[in-house]
């Protein structure tokens, strides 16, 4: 399996993620690697790591979640692998779950998201995001 670290999805990537089917809410799995140091555009806050600059994200994308109906399940730093191998682990893993395709679509065009994005790209490596649909049986 070749794992592919992307801090933002190819225009045909997003459009199948964007247009696959309706099924209600989801949980996505962000796993993410950080920068050694934030790397802002307008060369600001450079004394940051990128951990913290992507906090700075996290902390305003809270509200958006929830604005929209959802809410972070779980964020937490990795800490081992106890099983398999990669050649490098993620920094970071972060649970949120949506109440639609069509609410996070709505959120991820917000000009609220557009207003924070430039932390989110300061301080991400890469990252992958999976959506996960719930297990009804549990």
């Amino acid at each position: 399996m070749n794992v592919f670290n992307a801090v933002f999805p190819a225009p045909e990537q997003a459009m199948d993620f964007f247009g696959g089917p309706e099924n209600g809410p989801f949980v996505m799995v962000n796993l993410l690697k950080f920068k050694p140091k934030a790397e802002y555009d307008d060369g600001s806050d450079a004394h940051l790591t990128g951990a913290e600059a992507y906090a700075r994200y996290g902390d305003a994308v809270r509200a958006l979640v929830e604005n929209i109906g959802g809410k972070v399940r779980y964020s937490g730093e990795v800490t081992g692998l106890l099983l398999g191998e990669v050649e490098e682990l993620w920094d970071m893993v972060a649970l949120a779950e949506y109440p639609s395709l069509a609410a996070f679509r709505a959120m991820a065009l917000s000009p609220e998201m557009a207003a924070i994005e430039h932390h989110r790209r300061a301080g991400l490596a890469g990252q992958l995001n999976i959506r996960t649909r719930p297990d009804e049986s549990v």
